[in-house]
């Protein structure tokens, strides 16, 4: 058994875990660094960023979705976890699962984003390791415990047990991590909901700069997760 270098809680193997794909849904996204500022605010944009992905997994939740991935990289995958652990405090019928690539994969986080990370993983329903090679790190150059392919392992896996897919990507990053993993989905015929730093501004630019003003019931007049695809 591994467990985790930040919160010390167990990590039970990938493959062990089965849940109801059709009511699973993954989230992926740009770490901080990815976010573009509104204006010269990257405090705006990340808010901007967060209410957006809030509004989605609330779509997915109505719409049935109980089950929902995330990588625990930080930034998009930290805050929508943290969203839907509120979630289920206040009731909802959610879960959270969380799925961590490698052991060491939380080496060169931020302090911050590392306790926001053992704050999450106390309280993930589920708190999974797709390699479990102790000594694993990510790295192209061939080695004993090197792999390139650590974190697409995680996102794929994430896809595999998963029918939809919630994702914040800006186009111009196509080949990015995110970019790969919503390729994939594509390629596996699942639903995707996904949204952009261009979306987040023009949204940010109709409330006069103030996240808390955004009217995200027009931008998303429907359930994009009982739309047909």
């Amino acid at each position: 058994m591994l467990y985790s270098r930040i919160s010390g809680e167990p990590l039970l193997p990938a493959e062990v875990f089965a849940a109801d794909i059709s009511r699973s849904v993954c989230i992926t996204g740009h770490r901080e660094n990815g976010v573009i500022p509104y204006e010269g605010s990257m405090e705006a944009a990340c808010a901007g960023v967060k209410r957006f992905l809030c509004r989605c997994i609330d779509m997915a939740a109505e719409a049935g979705y109980e089950y929902f991935f995330s990588g625990l990289a930080s930034g998009t995958d930290l805050w929508a976890a943290e969203y839907v652990i509120k979630r289920r405090i206040d009731g909802a019928p959610v879960k959270l699962v969380g799925v961590v690539p490698y052991l060491r994969h939380a080496d060169f986080f931020t302090e911050r984003s590392k306790r926001l990370l053992g704050i999450i993983e106390r309280n993930a329903d589920h708190l999974l390791i797709v390699n479990q090679d102790p000594a694993a790190v990510f790295s192209r150059t061939p080695g004993a415990h090197t792999s390139p392919s650590l974190y697409r392992d995680r996102n794929y896996f994430m896809v595999d047990h998963s029918s939809a897919v919630i994702a914040f990507l800006n186009p111009e990053t196509r080949h990015s991590g995110t970019g790969q993993t919503v390729s994939y989905a594509q390629r596996c015929g699942k639903r995707i909901v996904s949204f952009s730093c261009a979306d987040v501004h023009r949204a940010l630019e109709r409330a006069g700069g103030d996240p808390a003003e955004m009217d995200l019931d027009a931008v998303y007049p429907e359930n994009m997760f009982e739309y047909p695809f």
